[in-house]
């Protein structure tokens, strides 16, 4: 933002913040008229080791599962380095990249992590002429490659979750995904399919539901899966939520799972311990993505020419009650006919 008011490079705006004497008369003025026009405030330090002791960490919500997992596996880290968390809670799906910039700039912070919901809310460009180290805990996919992002292998756990079912004999397997073109969906799209296929099963498409990653797009999907002519005898229902949406339309219907229906979800937050069947479910090692942020904004890596900015940890199947084989058809009896 203040690089780009200044008509100059981000590197050449961090020169003039950091007091470098390469930048000329002319440049420097235009970025410090650049640096007042934006309503750029540079970070006081309170210590003599430069550290304040204190992270922000921005997230659209806590009312979900997943929330809470990163919250605690955030907070959990932070004090055992020393420090503490400024929660922020922006309430909005839609925030423009100027209000993130703004809040981080209203009080010191040693770094910001940022879990949102919305690639758009962060860019690099807009980021780093904040002058601190600040990470993304990527839970949809699709960021700037520039921006440093912690996610997980969601094509591998796609590809585990369909192939537990195969492998438990089920030829009919449902999707549940979350909404289209959300990189994080397609990715496990991209797994179930891969799956299906080393298994020898056909595509059908008609097994394949979009949802929102909420329990009530896991229950419309699971009502339009066992409203087909010949509906699938599992489902992988793309979050945990959605499976729990799956559970309370199968219930409704008077199905038992797993007998009747096998189903496997997505995240393994504590709410998998408490459904009935527990969940079988690909564990996303959310506190792990959290503490790992606040270790990287902590203590920043050295960063090399062409690395990576992005992790990925790895997913895991954990196998609990609510998957089995497939209910085999009950044979018609044969007439016995009796002789006269």
């Amino acid at each position: 933002m203040v690089a780009r008011e200044a008509g100059v490079s981000v590197p050449t705006v961090s020169k003039v913040l950091n007091g470098r004497h390469e930048v000329g008369s002319d440049t420097r003025r235009r970025v410090q008229d650049a640096l007042t026009a934006t309503g750029y405030r540079r970070r006081a330090r309170s210590d003599a080791a430069g550290r304040t002791g204190l992270v922000d960490f921005i997230i659209t919500e806590l009312d979900t599962s997943w929330g809470v997992e990163l919250m605690r596996g955030a907070e959990q880290e932070a004090y055992r380095l020393g420090a503490s968390l400024v929660l922020t809670l922006s309430h909005d799906r839609q925030a423009r990249p100027r209000d993130w910039v703004r809040t981080i700039s209203s009080h010191p912070t040693d770094g910001v992590v940022l879990v949102v919901t919305n690639p758009r809310q962060v860019a690099a460009e807009r980021m780093r002429p904040v002058d601190m180290p600040f990470v993304v805990i990527d839970q949809l996919g699709g960021y700037d490659p520039d921006t440093p992002t912690i996610g997980a292998t969601n094509w591998a756990g796609g590809f585990a979750a369909t192939e537990h079912l195969t492998a438990l004999g089920h030829r009919r397997v449902g999707i549940i995904t979350g909404q289209k073109h959300v990189q994080c969906s397609d990715e496990r799209l991209d797994g179930y399919r891969a799956a299906l296929g080393r298994a020898g099963l056909a595509m059908d498409e008609s097994l394949i539901r979009e949802g929102d990653f909420y329990a009530d797009g896991g229950r419309r999907g699971a009502a339009a899966l066992l409203d087909l002519p010949e509906p699938p005898t599992a489902v992988f229902a793309g979050s945990d939520q959605q499976a729990r949406g799956v559970y309370n339309e199968a219930h409704s219907r008077g199905l038992r799972i797993p007998e009747d229906l096998s189903v496997v979800g997505f995240d393994d937050v504590d709410a998998c311990e408490w459904m009935t069947p527990r969940l079988t479910t690909i564990r996303q090692p959310l506190a792990q993505m959290a503490a790992l942020a606040i270790r990287t904004v902590l203590q920043p890596p050295p960063q090399e020419e062409g690395q990576a900015l992005r992790v990925e940890l790895a997913t895991s199947l954990v196998v609990r009650e609510s998957t089995t084989r497939p209910r085999q058809p009950v044979a018609p009896r044969r007439k016995v006919r009796r002789r006269p």
